[in-house]
């Protein structure tokens, strides 16, 4: 009877251990990310000279493919509007550059429960997703968020009808297009996954990919608020591309025993 209670004592024990470290570790997380977005919000004006920087004609997309010079105008309609968004982009960058540590706290406390294999099988996950999703949301910056902005931006239905954009539509779009593309960008993470285990096959996907352009088409549709077939082809190309990356990653479908 009192083996069973110290037995008792020490899994409780040991529960609340655990979930002193999470407290811990959550307060570091909640700390770093804190930290980094004061210094964002401080350097005010380098933050938002980068945020901004797509919608004039000096952004480096535009003089690498030697674009024209053009300018996107912005207002603010809101007593508060400006002071919000400049905190809400503080705090987003500082859950950006945190990500990394906040990453490596939550797999520093789930490792121990972890066997080695397991613990290489997360690691690959989760770094892949990690950049993956980098990836994406840099390409959004650089590439497809810069044309969405110089066709909704300048395009006119006459020269009488002057743009006005608001500082808060270009943000939110900004943010949208920017969080869709880095979740577009885990589509060879989850094929990886997929196919090990054992759900999805390389077969498969080159039988279907016909039906995954229309898809791609469909959704590149829904992420560009631009109705042009360039731009459209712009976000359709990389989805693309990273599809038919997927099918390398899967593995080839199990032959049949005799």
């Amino acid at each position: 009877m009192s083996n069973e209670a110290d037995n008792s004592s020490n899994a409780t024990g040991t529960f609340w251990d655990h979930l002193d470290e999470l407290r811990d570790r959550l307060l570091r997380c909640l700390a770093v990310t804190a930290v980094v977005g004061i210094v964002a919000f401080v350097f005010k004006e380098q933050l938002f000279d980068i945020v901004l920087a797509p919608r004039s004609s000096d952004f480096i997309t535009y003089r690498v493919l030697g674009i024209g010079p053009f300018n996107v105008g912005l207002m603010n309609t809101g007593l508060t509007e400006q002071f919000m968004i400049h905190l809400k982009t503080a705090l987003y960058t500082g859950l950006l550059v945190a990500s990394p540590y906040v990453l490596y706290e939550i797999f520093a406390f789930v490792s121990p429960a972890l066997y080695a294999r397991e613990r290489q099988f997360a690691v690959q996950i989760v770094g892949s997703a990690y950049v993956m999703f980098a990836v994406g949301t840099l390409l959004n910056y650089l590439l497809i968020f810069p044309f969405t902005v110089k066709f909704l931006g300048t395009y006119q239905v006459s020269p009488d009808v002057a743009n006005m954009l608001t500082l808060q539509s270009y943000m939110d779009t900004l943010i949208t297009m920017s969080l869709v593309m880095g979740l577009v960008f885990e589509l060879p993470v989850v094929c990886w996954i997929l196919g090990r285990m054992g759900l999805l096959n390389r077969s498969v996907m080159r039988e279907y990919r016909r039906h995954a352009v229309c898809v791609i088409l469909v959704l590149a549709a829904i992420i560009t608020p631009t109705t042009d077939a360039f731009t459209l082809m712009i976000v359709a190309l990389p989805i693309w591309l990273l599809y038919e990356g997927s099918i390398l990653l899967v593995p080839k479908a199990r032959q049949p025993e005799n």
